[in-house]
């Protein structure tokens, strides 16, 4: 690892599938995982290629239950591209002699750079550089180049390139009952003498996909189409000491892509006028600068590249290109098919950061929320309540893709899945519509597709709340917290839990924030969404009651995640991290051994502590207070203890949020769970679901947490809120922003203090507010604030 690369030396077959996903290259469209092209699927290889929102669905027989699942598909492999001395087997590092082996992912660049000496003969070996790029600029296109030479002895070089047709949905071990078998109706054919094509379909979604793959060598090209592939060869002479190149260029469109006809018409065409590997690296080159200094983050040392990474493959999954798709944000990234591809909360810890780097692709992903919002309205119907309820997982049509079952590998049992209870996804919509609002200033979207989401889901909060005379107070019944563990209360004959403290809190934001929107909105406006969506002034009447009386539990003087919290039995943490060791998915161990993390007081990851991620202390008081409590910093601190010691950080996201919220409320202890978030995807924390697609919510909120976390950085009422708590293992950093009209804001903190630079512009002045300081900057100028000690 060194600044702006990431190195694997040697071969380590049980390696292989993590470096495929942590070498995975893509540019918002379409990624590639970072397989060797001459490898197949198997045990220790995957190679994957996907569309963002090309989804399929299919109808699984479990358990003796009919199951219907929606997958992001794997499309037709376009990296096929093997070699072989005349007559003898095909090389892979599986088969061959292998005398060295590395992989470079070059970050400034998007490049996969791969080095192989494989031993050929005595004394002769045959050396193979391969350098890839899926294109950066048009989004459409990728290319492979394959360097070979022979060295000792001449040797007479066998190449087939491939178009595949023939793959599957096969990445994750967990899902083998389930059919994978998406691609049907695959032909292929040649459009000229060194262009072969394929075509496919998927089964039921009826998505059309065209490849088209140009090979250009010094050599002829035949071409033959064995059952769902286009196969080129070609035969190379290679004396010793010299290099023959061999380049792979590829097209692909499918029929969701705008301004385009057929998408195997237009691969074939596009694929013609792309220019050779030079011209089209140099473009590719360009758009990857242009991104790097949008994006620009300077944190030195081992956090620093690894962060350097992690933006890398956020900006790989949500490029500029993704402003001009309809899709949401793949929890496991465009990397590989766990989660089966589909969209979470996980936006809640994306957006964030791109709001302040690409307004434009944040705009977009809420646009997905809001085209699906129709769907929302009818699942709120099902329950019989009013409003919008988005689902807990989405895919292509916002219906909910939450699985009925799931399988527990340590037991092999199937067993209910409920996470689907998980209904304060609404709210994380809303609070990313919000944000992204108060960071860009689109008034635009608020007054429209903006104020419309935020109502709907108002709305279903409001219709959700029920009165409990004898507290009082308004509850909000049966539902499943982001601690994912409590799905339901011991021996309950039916799933939920009620009074989430983070759902009911996080409720009473969303009515305060739809009553301010409906404040502030032009008459006009108001009255257009009023009448539109028949609102009447007893529903908002009812929800300024509903966000100063919904239920927050509490027991020992500590913030309770649920109502019953607290009367659950202690777990013995340290006899089970002396039997399992690695007990982050406690949940599995204890349904193992007949038993359920219903009964304990253990959290997967940060629930109640999700607030202290969310809102600022200022808002988080000011939250309490509308509700009736006073939180004072002792309450948060003892709360934060609490939970800390009952959490077994079973979701990459749990180390993030504690690590926030530590750097707060206790900094000595921050930084192991900031290196936890940093490393969750590096080191596979996980235990080997890093191999079946990265955790993008996670490398998106590390970023986050420097930009917003460590500086306090808040967007409110028109200005920029900063109070900085730099930790000592991370004292100096600096990155770059855009807020509202302003490109490139600088800010950067060290020991001696805080500097913003506000670029040269005809844009107003900036405002910013410190604790007990105010200033105004004005464009060109650039300001320093001491910090304290």
């Amino acid at each position: 690892m060194t600044g702006w690369t990431w190195k694997y030396e040697g071969y380590d077959p049980v390696q292989e599938r993590l470096r495929e996903s942590l070498c995975t290259l893509g540019n918002g469209y379409f990624a590639t995982r970072g397989a060797l092209p001459e490898c197949v699927a198997d045990d220790v290889h995957y190679p994957g290629t996907y569309v963002a929102g090309c989804y399929d669905r299919l109808t699984s027989e479990v358990e003796g239950r009919r199951i219907e699942n929606e997958d992001l598909v794997n499309l037709p492999n376009w990296l096929p591209l093997r070699f072989r001395p005349a007559g003898e087997q095909w090389l892979t590092p599986d088969s061959g002699t292998v005398l060295g082996h590395d992989q470079t992912l070059h970050l400034s660049s998007g490049l996969l750079e791969r080095r192989t000496r494989y031993g050929h003969g005595e004394p002769g070996t045959l050396s193979v550089r391969q350098w890839r790029l899926v294109h950066m600029a048009d989004p459409h296109l990728a290319a492979l180049r394959t360097e070979f030479t022979a060295e000792g002895t001449a040797v007479e070089l066998e190449v087939e390139a491939a178009l595949d047709g023939g793959v599957t949905n096969a990445g994750v071990p967990r899902y083998q009952d389930l059919d994978g078998c998406h691609l049907v109706h695959v032909h292929t054919g040649t459009a000229a003498p060194d262009t072969a094509w394929l075509r496919c379909r998927t089964r039921t979604s009826d998505i059309r996909v065209g490849l088209a793959g140009r090979l250009t060598v010094d050599a002829s090209v035949t071409t033959r189409h064995p059952a769902a592939r286009a196969v080129q060869s070609a035969r190379l002479h290679l004396p010793p000491g010299r290099t023959v190149t061999v380049d792979k260029t590829v097209a692909l469109h499918t029929s969701r892509d705008r301004a385009i006809s057929d998408p195997l018409d237009a691969a074939i065409d596009r694929v013609a006028a792309a220019p050779g590997f030079d011209e089209l690296l140099a473009t590719h080159l360009t758009a990857w600068n242009q991104l790097w200094r949008r994006a620009d983050l300077d944190v030195p040392g081992e956090a620093g590249r690894v962060l350097r990474l992690h933006l890398f493959h956020v900006l790989q999954t949500l490029s500029p290109h993704t402003a001009e798709l309809d899709v949401g944000v793949p929890a496991r990234g465009l990397h590989g098919e766990a989660y089966r591809g589909h969209v979470f909360w996980d936006e809640l810890f994306v957006l964030p950061y791109l709001n302040l780097h690409f307004p434009e692709v944040s705009r977009a992903l809420l646009s997905y929320r809001h085209r699906r919002l129709d769907q929302a309205r009818a699942a709120a119907r099902t329950l019989g309540r009013r409003g919008a309820l988005y689902p807990w997982q989405s895919g292509s049509d916002g219906r909910e893709e939450s699985q009925e079952v799931h399988l527990n590998p340590r037991s092999g049992r199937w067993l209910p899945d409920h996470t689907r209870l998980q209904r304060h996804v609404g709210s994380a919509v809303a609070y990313n519509v919000w944000q992204y609002c108060e960071v860009s200033g689109d008034a635009e979207f608020l007054h429209t597709k903006g104020a419309e989401m935020l109502l709907e889901i108002a709305r279903f909060w409001a219709d959700s709340a029920t009165y409990d005379e004898g507290l009082g107070r308004h509850r909000i019944l049966g539902v499943v917290g982001p601690d994912e563990y409590h799905d339901a209360y011991p021996d309950a004959p039916a799933p939920g839990i009620d009074d989430n403290t983070y759902t009911n809190v996080t409720a009473a934001w969303v009515l305060t924030r739809a009553l301010q929107v409906l404040r502030e909105l032009p008459e006009p406006r108001r009255r257009e969404l009023v009448e539109r969506a028949r609102l009447d002034a007893g529903e908002a009447d009812r929800w300024e009651e509903l966000s100063r009386t919904l239920h927050v539990p509490f027991h020992d003087d500590v913030i309770s995640q649920f109502q019953g919290y607290g009367d659950l039995a202690e777990l013995d943490w340290g006899g089970y991290r002396k039997r399992y060791g690695d007990i982050r998915r406690l949940d599995r161990i204890l349904e193992a051994e007949g038993d359920s993390a219903n009964r304990y007081q253990a959290s997967k990851q940060a629930d109640v502590l999700m607030l202290g991620y969310l809102f600022g202390p200022d808002e988080l008081r000011e939250l309490f207070a509308r509700l009736g409590h006073r939180l004072d910093e002792d309450v948060w601190r003892r709360t934060v203890d609490y939970y800390l010691a009952r959490t077994s950080h079973g979701s990459t996201l749990s180390g993030l949020v504690h690590g926030w919220v530590l750097a707060r409320a206790r900094r000595a202890d921050a930084w192991s769970c900031c290196q936890e978030a940093l490393l969750g995807d590096v080191a596979d924390v996980q235990g080997g679901t890093t191999g079946e697609g990265i955790h993008l919510g996670a490398m998106a909120g590390t970023l986050d947490l420097v930009q917003r976390g460590l500086t306090g950085l808040e967007s409110r009422d028109g200005a920029l809120l900063l109070d900085p708590v730099p930790l000592p293992e991370l004292s100096s950093f600096g990155f770059s922003v855009r807020y509202r009209s302003h490109w490139g804001v600088r800010m950067r903190v060290d020991c001696g203090g805080l500097e913003i630079a506000v670029p040269p512009s005809d844009r107003t002045s900036i405002d910013i507010r410190l604790p007990g300081r105010a200033l105004r900057i004005e464009p060109g100028e650039t300001r320093r604030v001491p910090l304290p000690d």
